[in-house]
């Protein structure tokens, strides 16, 4: 199942030209192709501001890096050459979260963003390993996962609880049946050695690092693996790594409530002008509650023969939340799935999952999948879930039952669990910049103090941006923009207890 050479099938073993050792392996550059099926489709990148072309490889890496010497995979990796080169400092490699996120295609699309940093970098990103290119996992096919998302995800009674059961055992012997030798492997602890192998491969003597949510705890495992080969690393969107499975989820479902509210309340303040019912945050949440009440007795149309359930806009809500930009979508979307027609939110919940318009699913949903069930050691049970619910009832009505029947997402997978929670202490690293947002539904706020704290004295420095949506520096906030700049360009760590209004 694993490669050993890209493009040329499936070599497996231990590849007659791989080098003795994997860190002087030279990477060959060549014009990036499109994004595969598995990585989200598209079309080439586009050249940089200047005319600076994109540039994909393949780097060699072990399957199991406790068998340094055993049977290799290959990771796809693009990058853009900095446009000052005579001020370089290294590589500035992203991972951009998920997990599950192909950084082949989220690079060029955020690039614009970066244009400051690529003056003295060469911007790098890749698909870890189990995603697009790097050995992607593959579980069901696009019709079975039609059905699968379309799944009554917080069931009421016991023949939709037997339901929801049988579409996560059958989605993971689909990804045993066809990934089934990687799955073991594709864990952070695995991919944080991969970034250090690809610091030696790319030349530099540390690790120059952007982490966005996930990569944020992907980064914290590196720095607790590596320590003296972190040079200047920022955490954006920050995971709580002291979180287990449950208290991840249940944050997420306050952060995403609140994230709920905030736009319930912008719609308040602009009165007639926002297109739902209500007069208080209170009235406009009792609509939405109504309106998934709704969906969970009788799905509604959606886009050609796929209907609106209640899990699907759920999901497609969440999706909505993770930034402001997508409020007006969000508000849009509820107004018409009133009136009968859930093609927008159904949309959305696309984009959450990774399918396009074609009907073609990317493998980011089976990645994320494989990677936290291989992370987290706990399994639940129904019975032990169902116990749990109240108080995820209690942190959100809309977004909590969603999030505490997710629980037992990975009973049913056919491999391990590593740990409760990474470890992500680094004593005598360079300082991490930790930026967390108050606003932030997926990665809540708190998570970034206890990253800092994590980190350890003197390597976690935190930073506060008060604003909405998942992550800082992609907001277009100047404060936010000129302390990382600063730090990444200059090495000027930020006062502790910056705030960014």
């Amino acid at each position: 199942m694993a490669a050993g050479c890209s493009g040329d099938g499936d070599q497996g073993g231990r590849d007659p030209d791989r080098p003795k050792d994997l860190a002087t392996q030279k990477l060959t550059w060549e014009a990036c192709p499109a994004p595969t099926v598995q990585e989200g489709t598209g079309t080439a990148p586009s050249p940089l501001p200047g005319g600076a072309k994109w540039e994909c490889s393949f780097m060699q890496a072990p399957l199991d890096h406790a068998d340094p010497d055993g049977e290799t995979i290959e990771l796809a990796l693009i990058r853009a050459k900095a446009s000052d080169p005579a001020k370089r400092i290294g590589s500035l490699i992203f991972n951009f979260g998920g997990p599950g996120g192909s950084g082949i295609t989220a690079l060029p699309s955020f690039a614009g963003d970066y244009e400051t940093l690529r003056t003295r970098y060469d911007l790098v990103s890749f698909d870890p390993r189990g995603v697009g290119r790097s050995v992607g996992v593959e579980c069901e096919d696009d019709r079975a996962l039609d059905a699968f998302f379309a799944l009554d995800s917080t069931p009421d009674d016991a023949r939709e609880e037997q339901a929801y059961q049988d579409g996560l055992k059958k989605f993971a012997a689909a990804c045993e049946e066809n990934s089934g030798d990687e799955l073991a492997h594709v864990g952070t602890e695995n991919a944080a050695r991969d970034l250090d192998l690809m610091r030696q491969v790319l030349g530099d003597p540390k690790l120059y690092y952007f982490g966005i949510s996930y990569g944020t705890e992907l980064g914290g495992v590196y720095a607790h693996l590596f320590p003296k080969t972190v040079g200047r690393a920022v955490f954006d969107a920050v995971v709580d790594p002291n979180s287990t499975a449950e208290q991840g989820a249940l944050g997420q479902a306050r952060g995403f409530q609140l994230a709920l509210d905030n736009f319930a309340e912008d719609c308040v303040r602009r009165g007639d002008a926002c297109k739902l019912p209500g007069g208080s945050v209170k009235e406009i949440e009792a609509h939405v509650s109504a309106l998934l009440a709704k969906l969970d007795k009788k799905p509604i149309t959606g886009i050609g023969d796929r209907e609106l359930t209640q899990s699907q806009a759920t999901n497609g809500i969440a999706q909505a939340l993770y930034s402001k930009e997508f409020w007006p979508y969000l508000e849009q979307g509820l107004d018409e799935a009133d009136g009968g027609d859930g093609g927008l939110l159904l949309a959305l919940s696309d984009s959450m999952n990774g399918r396009d318009q074609a009907g073609s699913y990317s493998n980011l949903q089976a990645a994320n999948a494989a990677i936290n069930c291989v992370d987290d050691k706990a399994r639940f049970t129904v019975a032990e879930t169902k116990a749990k619910l109240p108080e995820f009832r209690k942190a959100s009505t809309i977004f909590g039952p969603f999030l505490g029947w997710g629980l037992i997402s990975c009973s049913q997978w056919p491999v391990p669990g590593t740990w409760a929670h990474p470890d992500v202490s680094a004593p005598g690293s360079a300082p991490i910049l930790v930026i967390g947002n108050t606003g932030d539904p997926a990665t809540p706020f708190a998570g970034a103090k206890a990253m800092a704290t994590a980190l350890g004295k003197g390597v976690g420095v935190e930073l506060t941006y008060e604003g909405e949506g998942h992550g800082a520096y992609n907001s277009g906030d100047a404060c936010v923009k000129r302390a990382v700049d600063g730090y990444l360009l200059d090495g000027k760590v930020p006062p502790l207890g910056t705030v960014c209004p």
